[in-house]
């Protein structure tokens, strides 16, 4: 059964870096995508980052180009977004979302908090 389990979410004051962690296990369909979304209370959840796992093109919502990366590890399904330069705008509950050939899978979430 596929599985998508986020990691690394917390409290961070302004200025400050975190990093995520995705994993997806349990696929049989080969992944072709993993990107993370965030949904902020009172607001529609919106793409963050986008990387391929071939080719590893990238896609970053305007919002945190310069301040976030994200990178994966094919070989262990697992994405990171490593988020610095922090802001209170940044937090939200962060979703990590995958994409294989049948389906688009969906991770529980992880709250990412900015203050001060």
């Amino acid at each position: 059964q596929a599985q998508v389990v986020e990691s690394g979410g917390g409290l961070v004051q302004p200025g400050g870096s975190l990093r995520l962690s995705c994993e997806a296990s349990g696929f049989i369909f080969s992944i072709r995508a993993m990107s993370w979304y965030r949904q902020a209370p009172g607001k529609e959840r919106e793409l963050v980052a986008a990387i391929t796992t071939t080719g590893g093109r990238t896609n970053y919502a305007d919002s945190v180009k310069g301040r976030f990366t994200i990178s994966r590890d094919n070989a262990r399904n697992t994405v990171y977004l490593q988020m610095n330069s922090l802001k209170p705008e940044d937090t939200a509950v962060y979703y990590c979302n995958v994409v294989d050939a049948q389906s688009v899978y969906w991770g529980q979430g992880t709250q990412v908090t900015v203050s001060s």
